[in-house]
């Protein structure tokens, strides 16, 4: 099965500029007359005409010269666009090489194309996506000229042990068709050697690592520091496990934090650890014996962490750069230049397997919501209300489309936002397409309020989701001004004027008017979970509160119908639609004429033939990218738009 992208939408035609008729180039073209009462101006000296009309010539040369630069320019990116545009024929023989970049996503966050084009490096290397390493993989399986797979994970960031899981059953696949897989790096993270152990071979450098730490989460608390700085949090909530205003309510985790959160993660650790063990075939406990007696392994083996990786059966072999390429070439077979072996990476095969056509016109259409749910229109790597209502609409005037796989990667946020997205999904289902919901990384909070729209909810044993609980909240400054010496003070014609103001204090009146908006959505909340899930409202009572579950978990406790990855979705939707044979369709929004052209010319790498200080200089406007750590609570606050200030949200997307 097949993922691609979807045509592009065609440019429009350029359209003839009707142009105005020149006036006469002379201000004394009027004639006087007699009777006219004008009186001509006398004609300026030559010198003066000369300074003037040498100045105009230069002003002329000067603008004739950068619009011939520009069209250089232009014309030299459209050439560098085909060229690199037209990949050599692969070789009948090669080896598939996976190599992630990044933090493995659903949705690559918006780029936008300029920025894309005129940028020193691929800011595209920063995700990569897990549609396309499956779909590659797949393909390869039954491909009879690709030979084997090279894993090389050194460059991937993470991702979620629940997308990590997804490769891997495409991986698993691929040996079962008789496949070999070598894992190779310098040194394995905790993510990274969780994918390399899907192959039959792990190959680690001589002086590498296998780092395995084990899961946790550790946050940080700030009362302390808001009472020194006079700033006041009021937050209302529904739900006793809804925690995620206690970083700002507290200086450490609240006892029921403690425990929902170390039930998720001690599930989603046993998954990585037992899986591990299957695969290498090692006793139950080993990974958590590395672990927890790793100085005292490493005593043993005299601080040599690569010889300690080998003896504790983690990896196969051990060696140089050379000694590791050269076992690969003696694998894979050696380029006809230089030392590398025969290796194709996923772009330019995924780019061949896509040239070939498809013999039907079923579509199953797939929508990925990722990021946080916000109001109105946003870009990829966030869920805009209006954004997605767009794209549902679509899938519904689309009528080659004859199912819709959701794919919801998101801990949530506006309530509202995720209202307006629920009764649009409806209203689709409505028109007699079903429609499943995949469950990514992470699907809580906002995310399962969407899902119940769904015909059937798929999650993965390792998802987190639930978390079915209300919060609102906002600041107060009127202490932090005071300690500057700023005051507020006024009239108002009721008890409720001004009083959401960030310098005066919150009254107990409006206090309790925000509490009682939050009780109210937590109670709709409850009521479509139990509505969508036929069950009573008092039993989603009870497993709701905000509580935080595994995939597993929650197919338990009724929240979820099945658990699979979105290749089994996708197949199970399509055999319930009874479709024969049809092709995959992820629905995106249409590029502008604008941003088509910018990004194919970026996708060919024009932006190498741009002179190196004029790329700087554009790069040098978005330094304050690197801030993005720093300015990134900056961003949650931005993004929390909720016309009420109502959240449904839980957990960042990108987590064990």
């Amino acid at each position: 099965m097949n993922y691609y992208e979807p045509p592009s939408a065609p440019q429009a035609a350029p359209q003839p500029v009707a142009q105005a008729p020149q006036q006469p180039n002379n201000q004394y073209h009027q004639q006087a007359t007699g009777n006219s009462g004008y009186t001509p101006r006398p004609k300026p000296s030559s010198r003066l005409r000369r300074i003037f009309g040498g100045m105009g010539a230069a002003v002329t040369t000067l603008r004739n010269t950068l619009a011939n630069i520009i069209f250089l320019l232009i014309l030299l990116l459209i050439i560098a666009a085909i060229s690199g545009n037209t990949p050599e024929p692969l070789d009948d023989k090669f080896a598939l090489r996976i190599e992630p970049t990044g933090i493995l996503v659903d949705q690559r966050s918006y780029i936008d194309p300029a920025s894309l084009l005129l940028s020193d490096e691929n800011p595209q290397e920063n995700e990569t996506l897990v549609s396309d390493i499956v779909t590659a993989i797949n393909n390869a399986e039954k491909d009879k000229r690709v030979t084997m797979l090279v894993l090389e994970p050194g460059r991937l960031l993470g991702g979620g042990i629940s997308k990590l899981n997804e490769i891997g059953q495409a991986l698993e696949q691929f040996k079962a068709a008789g496949k070999k897989i070598i894992a190779v790096s310098d040194n394995y993270s905790q993510d990274q050697y969780y994918l390399a152990s899907f192959a039959d071979e792990i190959y680690l450098h001589e002086m590498g690592l296998v780092e395995i730490t084990g899961y946790g989460r550790y946050m940080n608390y700030y009362k302390s520091a808001l009472d020194k700085l006079g700033v006041t949090i009021h937050a209302f909530r529904s739900g006793k496990y809804k925690d995620y205003l206690e970083p700002y309510l507290r200086d450490d985790m609240s006892d029921e934090s403690r425990e929902h959160n170390s039930q998720w993660i001690n599930e989603l650790w046993s998954n990585y650890t037992g899986n591990i063990e299957r695969l290498r075939r090692l006793p139950p406990g080993s990974i958590n014996d590395y672990v927890n007696n790793l100085d005292a392994h490493m005593a043993l083996t005299e601080g040599d962490s690569a010889k300690l990786a080998l003896e504790k059966s983690l990896v196969d072999k051990i060696g140089s750069r050379q000694e590791i390429m050269q076992a690969l070439t003696q694998h894979a077979g050696k380029r006809k230049k230089g030392d590398d072996y025969k290796g194709v990476d996923i772009n330019r095969y995924l780019a061949d397997v896509r040239k070939q056509p498809f013999p039907t016109d079923d579509k199953v259409g797939v929508i990925v919501a990722s990021g946080s749910i916000v109001d109105g229109n946003q870009p990829d790597g966030s869920i805009g209300s209006d954004s997605m209502v767009k794209l549902l609409r679509q899938v519904r005037d689309d009528k080659n489309i004859k199912a819709l796989v959701i794919r919801i990667d998101s801990g949530g946020g506006s309530a509202f936002a995720s209202e307006i997205i629920r009764s649009e999904i409806i209203a689709l289902r409505d028109k007699n397409i079903p429609i499943y919901v995949s469950m990514g990384t992470v699907a809580a909070s906002g995310g399962y309020w969407i899902a119940t729209a769904a015909d059937k909810i798929w999650a993965q044993p390792t998802t987190i989701t639930g978390s079915i609980g209300v919060f609102g909240a906002f600041p107060t400054l009127e202490k932090s001004l005071e300690k500057i010496g700023v005051y507020t003070d006024g009239v108002g014609t009721t008890e409720l004027a001004g009083t959401m103001r960030l310098d005066r204090p919150l009254s107990d009146k409006a206090g309790k008017v925000v509490q009682h908006s939050v009780d109210h959505i937590y109670e709709r909340f409850i009521a479509l979970v139990a509505d969508a899930r036929k069950q009573e409202k008092t039993a989603i009572n009870e497993i709701a509160q905000g509580h935080v579950w595994t995939g597993n978990k929650a197919k338990e406790i009724g929240l979820v119908d099945e658990l699979g990855t979105l290749k089994d979705v996708i197949h199970a939707i399509a055999q319930d639609a009874q479709l024969d044979s049809y092709k995959v369709e992820v629905v995106q929004r249409p590029l502008s004429p604008k941003e088509e052209f910018l990004r194919s010319l970026a996708q060919g790498q024009a932006g190498a033939l741009l002179p190196k200080s004029l790329v700087n200089h554009f790069a040098s406007l978005s330094i304050l990218n690197d801030l993005s750590p720093v300015l990134k609570p900056l961003q949650d606050l931005k993004n929390m738009n909720d016309p009420q200030g109502i959240y449904v949200q839980c957990l960042d997307c990108v987590i064990p």
